[in-house]
Parts: C-alpha cells; sequence; structure tokens
C-alpha cells in the first residue's frame, strides 16, 4: 500500500492530529487543507472536506492503526485504497501541473511550463477545451494557450539548443535536466502566489524536482504520475510548452531557409546534414540537441 485515504467528520480532527503526534509527525499549515503533517516514511493531509489522504514508501501499517482507532471496517475503505488514476488522488482544487515539450526532438528547444488552476479558472479551461496538446491540432496550439494565459497564473520556461546543449554537457543526464526545468516553472508560479500541490508527468525520481526547487518550493506537496496530462493544470501546461516549442521551430526554419522537421526521423537526419554542410557543423548546436544519435550520424 502506499495510499490510504478516508472520509472523516471533522470533530474527529483533533482526534486523529494527536494520534500522528504521537508517531512523530511535523505538521504545517497548508492551503486548501486543515494541516499537513509529515514524518520520514508518509505524509498525510487533513482537507477541509474532511478528506484524510496518506500517501509515501510505507503506509500500510499507520492506515490500519488509523483503522482500528477509529473502528473503520478495512472492507468499506478498500476502494479508498491504492488508487492509480487521478480523479482518486483527492488533488486540491488549487494547485500547478507543469509538462515539458520538445524532449524527444532533435532540432528545437526543451521547453517546460506550469499552469496553476483554481475552481474559476478549472471550469473555464475545461469549457474551453483544454487537453493534452498530443491530443490537439497544432493549429489550434495558440487559440487554447491565449484562453490559459488569460486566465491563469503561468510560467514559461524556455531552453534554447545552444543553452540546452551547455547544460546538458554539465548535467549529464536529461532527467536531471527535465527536474531543474520543472523546478524553475513551479518555483516561478509560487514568487507569484501561494500553492500547496504540484502535480507533474512522471519522467524520473520526483525527488530530482524536489531536490531543485528553492526557498519558495520547499514547502509544497510534489508529486509526479503517469499519464498527468489528465490533470486539468497538467494539460494546461503542455499546451503552454508546445506552442513554445512551434515558435522555437519556427524560429530555426527562418534563420536557415528551410523547414525543419519534429522528432528524430532519417527527415530530420537529412535536414541537419544540408545545414552542416551550408553553414558549418558547428553551427548546429544552435539548433539541435547534441546528445541525440542523430548527431553522431551527421
Amino acid at each position: 500500500m502506499n495510499s490510504y485515504s478516508q472520509k472523516f467528520d471533522k470533530s474527529q480532527e483533533s482526534t486523529l492530529r494527536s494520534f500522528l503526534e504521537s508517531h512523530g509527525a511535523v505538521f504545517s499549515p497548508v492551503q486548501n487543507a486543515l494541516w499537513r503533517a509529515k514524518t520520514s516514511k508518509y505524509t498525510a493531509t487533513f482537507y477541509n472536506t474532511g478528506k484524510f489522504l496518506i500517501q509515501g514508501s510505507e503506509v500500510s501499517d499507520i492506515a490500519a492503526k488509523i483503522q482500528n482507532l477509529f473502528g473503520v471496517n478495512a472492507q468499506e475503505s478498500e476502494k479508498s485504497v491504492n488508487k492509480n488514476t487521478l480523479s482518486d488522488l483527492n488533488i486540491p482544487v488549487c494547485h500547478i501541473g507543469s509538462d515539458e515539450s520538445g524532449k524527444g526532438d532533435f532540432f528545437g528547444p526543451l521547453v517546460v511550463a506550469a499552469v496553476m488552476v483554481d475552481d474559476k479558472s478549472t471550469k473555464i479551461l475545461t469549457e474551453a477545451g483544454i487537453k493534452d496538446c498530443k491530443k490537439v491540432d497544432d493549429k489550434n496550439i495558440s487559440k487554447l494557450a491565449a484562453v490559459i494565459k488569460n486566465n491563469c497564473e503561468f510560467s514559461v520556461i524556455t531552453i534554447n539548443p545552444l543553452k540546452y546543449n551547455e547544460l546538458y554537457n554539465k548535467m549529464n543526464n536529461l532527467n536531471q535536466l527535465l527536474a531543474w526545468g520543472h523546478a524553475r516553472a513551479i518555483e516561478n508560479i509560487l514568487e507569484k502566489k501561494e500553492c500547496s500541490y504540484a502535480l507533474s508527468d512522471k519522467f524520473g525520481d520526483e525527488k530530482l524536482i524536489k531536490n531543485a526547487l528553492m526557498k519558495k518550493g520547499k514547502n509544497i506537496h510534489l508529486e509526479q504520475r503517469c499519464k498527468a496530462e489528465s490533470d486539468i493544470a497538467v494539460a494546461a501546461a503542455s499546451i503552454l510548452a508546445r506552442e513554445q516549442f512551434l515558435k522555437g521551430m519556427f524560429e530555426i526554419s527562418s534563420r536557415y531557409g528551410l523547414q525543419v522537421p519534429k522528432g528524430a526521423s532519417s527527415q530530420v537526419l537529412e535536414v541537419a546534414r544540408i545545414i552542416a554542410q551550408k553553414f558549418s557543423k558547428d553551427e548546429l548546436k544552435n539548433a539541435v540537441k547534441m546528445h541525440f544519435k542523430t548527431y553522431s550520424q551527421i
């Protein structure tokens, strides 16, 4: 078990808090919740709605003790345990989502975006048809991006090829580079607005993002989930990241006077060879991600 959730009456909150305190939990205030309690093994949050959520590496033992404390029937709460879909995660209404674009493309920038949503903006984005950018025609990306920018706090981090190659040479790890971008985007929003929860699509150990967060982000509850794009904030972030990636691709195409393709196909290799022959192989550092195998084939 790595998660446990149960609905409690608010009158039971003080008993639950005392119980967790007796087990060494450290409490902190959190938006949209009465409190958050942390130990080395789990994080527990008591939301304003009475929903109680525990997540961590070792949850079974503490969950069993809580069930015994309140006389909760294990069968009744079974449906609240070990859920894998986002709708079962009790994500706060106000939260930040982050996503990236350009990770698998030889040409163009790596772009990481973060978007914060609340009750009002979630309704607006949903009605506007915001969804994962992979399900949206590139022709409609800018229109949807405008809706997001007009209604949400957001941040977009664009790592152009030259900077990308410099950072990759230092880190020598794509996941660390991604974590740096996600952390900066989340931190930029936290500089302007308070938020207690952030969600991103899973690309590696979530500790990478946590370690890259600075002062404002150290207290945020951060999660990485597979298929996180089904969350409205992550979907919105994917739209903004895609928009900026497409702009970067257009700028590169205009600079060299030819259409640079997406992805890392044989067509991409051929266009890269043309640029290398016409301008120089060294010029490619301004247009491509040099650690790709495609680069060694040129």
